[in-house]
């Protein structure tokens, strides 16, 4: 069953980049006492992943931030160096979170996977958008299909908060 409004998110690690290299970050580390915009994607780099979604997280960070949103992060079911190489391929580094789940951990525990696989991909991310304050979900929304980013996207999720 998909994680919904009400549940308190599971404990996972992610792997993150730092300047000595990767490093693990749990989801206490991410959300605890904070309140969080969290998308997901199915692949960094992937055309709508790389070309609409993450694009609207950076253009309305500003925007997002000023309505009380301590960070922005993203997950994807891609390793940590491939989550550090979308970092600064997108000039994301240093304002989104760049969260890599790179074994599907954190998607399985959430209950939202899907199968890449007819399309070479494997077990990825479904795309979504959460809003966590303090590990609690306050409002999630998930796509119908991997290859639209409407009511997970940033204007949509900008007019939720």
């Amino acid at each position: 069953m998909p994680i919904a409004v009400g549940d308190s998110l599971p404990q996972a690690n992610f792997r993150v980049m730092t300047a000595d290299g990767p490093a693990v970050k749990t989801t206490d580390d991410v959300f605890k006492g904070r309140r969080v915009v969290l998308f997901a994607v199915p692949g960094a780099f992937t055309p709508t992943c790389h070309k609409n979604h993450l694009p609207g997280y950076l253009t309305h960070y500003d925007a997002i931030k000023a309505k009380g949103v301590d960070a922005i992060a993203v997950t994807g079911v891609n390793d940590v160096f491939v989550m550090n190489a979308w970092s600064e391929a997108t000039g994301g580094k240093g304002k989104i979170e760049f969260l890599a789940d790179g074994n599907g951990d954190f998607a399985k525990s959430i209950g939202l996977v899907m199968d890449g696989s007819g399309f070479g991909l494997g077990v990825r991310s479904q795309r979504y958008s959460m809003l966590v304050e303090d590990g609690v979900v306050k409002a999630v929304h998930v796509e119908d299909t991997a290859g639209k980013a409407d009511v997970s996207g940033a204007e949509a999720m900008l007019n939720a908060l």
